[in-house]
């Protein structure tokens, strides 16, 4: 049996990344929106595939700690697909945005949906 300190920590774990991934996504939604992350048009679309890739494998593992997880890891790892064929889109097209941009801020997202996975990971760690 669980004690109640423990049961409060994990609850206080999850709510934390949870936190950060939702913060992760609108982040991302903020810097397309306002921002761009490829320049002008539609190109920052490839970036939702992320948040898209995410939500389907956090859905399919019913929310739970190991499944957020998997899920953030694939988000990251589909951030890192979209930036590179962003860089390819910036490198061979005159568009306004720099490669320097669309990588740094590739690796940001990135980055920061892997700091998710693992929060959920330690979530996981705990017992949950």
């Amino acid at each position: 049996m669980t004690s109640p300190t423990s049961t409060t920590s994990t609850n206080t774990r999850y709510v934390l990344a949870l936190g950060v991934s939702v913060g992760t996504v609108l982040l991302l939604l903020f810097g397309i929106g306002a921002l761009g992350i490829v320049g002008e048009g539609d190109r920052d679309w490839l970036y939702l595939a992320a948040p898209a890739v995410g939500l389907v494998v956090a859905v399919a593992t019913r929310f739970r700690a190991g499944g957020m997880a998997l899920a953030l890891g694939a988000a990251a790892g589909t951030t890192v697909v979209a930036g590179a064929a962003a860089v390819v889109l910036v490198a061979t097209d005159r568009a306004v945005a720099s490669v320097a941009d669309v990588v740094m801020l590739t690796a940001m997202y990135a980055t920061l949906f892997a700091v998710a996975a693992w929060l959920f990971t330690r979530v996981r760690a705990s017992g949950a």
